[in-house]
């Protein structure tokens, strides 16, 4: 599957047919679509007959004059703005709650697409991609389905009823009109193609501001410690400068394009105001005949004009569906058996059977090669190896974020791509090397997996992680709220508050990836201790780096670039493999 791209670097869809899947999500929403839709007739019916209850106050109400006349020809007029008002109100409200409503929506289609993808998807496509699309690209559609698509309805209404009546109110005058809009028109589209062209490269640089700054301030500790913050003040400065310059572009393209339509528009009007006074001079028409025809040209006008400006965010919005659909068609490469296979919760056997495996973004490199080995029920067995042995791969292959592509992993003796999805991971606790907490309280990352968990299973948890004393010290104790990624606490704390996460879920098969590199010589032999006691009551499977930690397990599995080349205890690994002699002298010693 290929790559998507961030929506800003592809603009404008020229058909229109991309909206089609957007306007879909209408399909709930069609009484409401109907109030619109019914508001929208009777507003530009009752803009139309203003005209005509301009047309009666002169030539009926001024020309009679008598003051009862010219009365009844206000009160027609005021009806006429009345009918105006409250279908305008009514039209408003309900085309921008469509908006917004469908924006949700579509937004909350999205999400809930992509958080059950598989993790390779977001390796291709970055998270900041995503985000934008699902932020800039719903606001786009969100502004055309409540306002654009709405003034465009209303604005071809208004053209061809204007139209109309320019005709039935003076047929020569209309000639001069409809003469005039090509020349109107003409202007509109040279340089509304520069504007819109403009408008994408303004989004490019807009892109990389927001893009630069974010990164900086993520990562402000490092900045602030190489003394970076003058270099990245001038790039930021010089990105929003580039931003600025292609601004000012666009708004000089804006501005000639305003005034020479302005010019064109205003010069017609002085010829159809020149020919028109002379019939009216000569008698051949009325002065109020005169002033609904001007009324009915700038309607038709301002029509032309409006729908030039609404096409392009049409054009804009088909584009922005065309990336949201794009996500929310996007396949998952990990998929969910039809009829799932049962699961014996009793002999929870892992098995690993001549395992291949090769990332879809490193095609050419094989990171798992016929590995095959079985780890029994309550059994602890530690993966050591070298950096980019395959390690972690063969933890994100046990909870199936990927499939491999030979060989096969059997749980209970069933192939794990029978199971189903949360039946496989929810008997598996993860504790991964970077402990990863969410905004929120420590209450709300510890039940993550579990809402419901009662605070007994919390205070065990706890204190099995060996965190239950620095909890208590803090101010709200449970109820500390902690920043994106736990800022404010410690690497050792986030890690254990991560294993207590991961022990709340009560999971038959707990993996640790390095549960203990951050921690201190004390915690580290807390948590020894509760792996210990947890041995025989769950499988147990730890990467390592330590020497006590890789003691600790019944089995040691040796990894070389993608190779078992190692099983055995501590002794005999040390007797009869090289490699993990090596380590053993040099790593775990340390």
């Amino acid at each position: 599957m290929s790559d998507i791209d961030d929506g800003l670097n592809r603009g404008a869809n020229r058909d229109l047919r991309g909206l089609k899947p957007a306007l879909a999500f209408l399909t709930p929403y069609k009484k409401q679509v109907l109030f619109a839709s019914v508001a929208l007739i009777v507003t530009a019916g009752a803009t139309l007959s203003l005209g005509q209850g301009i047309r009666l106050v002169i030539d009926t109400g001024f020309a009679s004059g008598q003051t009862g006349v010219l009365e009844q020809s206000l009160i027609l007029f005021a009806g006429f703005v009345v009918l105006l008002t409250i279908g305008t109100f009514i039209r408003f409200y309900f085309v921008s709650w469509v908006g917004e409503r469908v924006s949700a929506d579509i937004r909350r289609a999205v999400f809930a697409h992509l958080i059950h993808l598989h993790p390779g998807f977001f390796e291709r496509n970055t998270p900041s991609e995503i985000q934008s699309r699902i932020t800039t690209d719903t606001t786009l559609l969100q502004t055309v389905i409540g306002s654009s698509v709405s003034i465009a309805l209303r604005n071809v209404l208004m053209f061809f009823g204007g139209v109309t009546l320019l005709f039935i109110t003076n047929a020569k005058l209309s000639l001069i009109v409809l003469a005039s809009v090509p020349f109107v028109v003409l202007p509109i589209v040279l340089f509304g193609r520069r504007v819109r062209r403009l408008s994408r490269t303004s989004q490019d640089r807009l892109a990389d501001v927001g893009s630069y700054a974010g990164e900086s301030l993520r990562h402000i500790k490092v900045v602030q410690a190489f003394n970076h913050q003058d270099i990245d003040e001038a790039s930021f400065s010089k990105r929003v400068d580039e931003a600025f310059a292609v601004s000012v572009q666009r708004i000089r393209q804006r501005a000639v394009l305003v005034a020479v339509v302005m010019l064109l528009v205003f010069g017609a009007v002085a010829t159809m105001l020149w020919v028109g006074g002379q019939d009216v001079l000569a008698g051949a028409i009325s002065a109020g005949e005169l002033a609904a025809f001007i009324f009915y040209a700038f309607i038709v006008a301002g029509s032309v004009g409006a729908i030039s400006e609404v096409l392009s965010d049409l054009q804009r919005a088909a584009g922005a569906t065309e990336r949201l659909m794009e996500l929310l068609n996007s396949p998952s490469e990990i998929v969910a058996p039809v009829q799932p296979a049962p699961l014996d919760l009793e002999r929870l056997q892992l098995a690993f059977e001549n395992v291949g495996f090769t990332y879809p973004t490193r095609p050419g490199q094989q990171v798992i090669s016929a590995v095959s080995f079985n780890v029994g029920v309550g059994e602890m067995v530690a993966l050591v190896g070298p950096s980019g042995a395959g390690k972690t791969t063969l933890f994100d292959l046990v909870q199936r974020f990927y499939d491999p592509q030979q060989g096969r992993i059997t749980l209970a003796g069933e192939d794990i791509r029978h199971l189903q999805l949360e039946t496989l991971r929810g008997q598996v606790g993860f504790v991964p090397q970077d402990p990863v907490l969410f905004s929120g309280t420590l209450h709300d990352n510890l039940v993550y997996a579990v809402p419901d968990a009662d605070e007994q299973s919390i205070h065990e948890a706890l204190a099995l992680a060996r965190a239950d004393t620095f909890v208590a010290q803090l101010p709200d104790g449970i109820n500390t709220l902690v920043g994106e990624d736990g800022v404010g606490l410690s690497g050792g704390q986030r890690q254990r508050l991560a294993i207590a996460r991961a022990l709340i879920t009560r999971p038959k098969i707990l993996l640790l990836d390095e549960a203990t590199s951050a921690l201190d010589a004390e915690s580290e032999h807390h948590i020894r201790a509760s792996i210990e006691a947890l041995k025989g009551r769950m499988t147990i499977l730890v990467i390592a780096h330590r020497l006590s930690t890789v003691r600790q397990a019944d089995r040691i599995l040796v990894l070389e670039q993608g190779c078992l080349v190692g099983s055995g205890t501590h002794d005999s690994l040390l007797a009869s493999n090289p490699l993990y002699a090596r380590f053993a002298q040099m790593q775990f010693a340390a």
